[in-house]
């Protein structure tokens, strides 16, 4: 269940990031709130899974979730740089994700 509840924190971490493109783009009280909900929840929902899985492991993998989604979330969205190069860097920063769960 731990992992699991890394999961979705890394989710809700990518929620976040959504919402401080709104602020920057809208800067309205419905961006402010995707934001906090966003970042709250995936603040909870890390804690949670902290309470049986080790805090570097746990910190690493959900940092990585947060980075790689929102870089993808960008790519996909916001018609950020689709360079080889940065799908690449971002195929990597997963994988060291999976590596930390299959060593853990």
């Amino acid at each position: 269940m731990a992992w699991v509840s890394l999961f979705i924190a890394g989710l809700f971490e990518i929620v976040g990031v959504i919402g401080m493109n709104r602020i920057k783009r809208d800067n309205n009280v419905l961006a402010y709130l995707l934001f906090g909900i966003g970042i709250a929840m995936s603040f909870l929902c890390l804690s949670f899974a902290m309470r049986s899985l080790p805090m570097g492991t746990s910190y690493a993998i959900w940092t990585g979730i947060g980075t790689a989604g929102g870089a993808l979330v960008g790519m996909l969205f916001y018609n950020e740089s689709k360079d080889k190069r940065r799908i690449a860097c971002i195929g990597m920063v997963l994988f060291a994700a999976v590596g930390l769960k299959l060593i853990s």
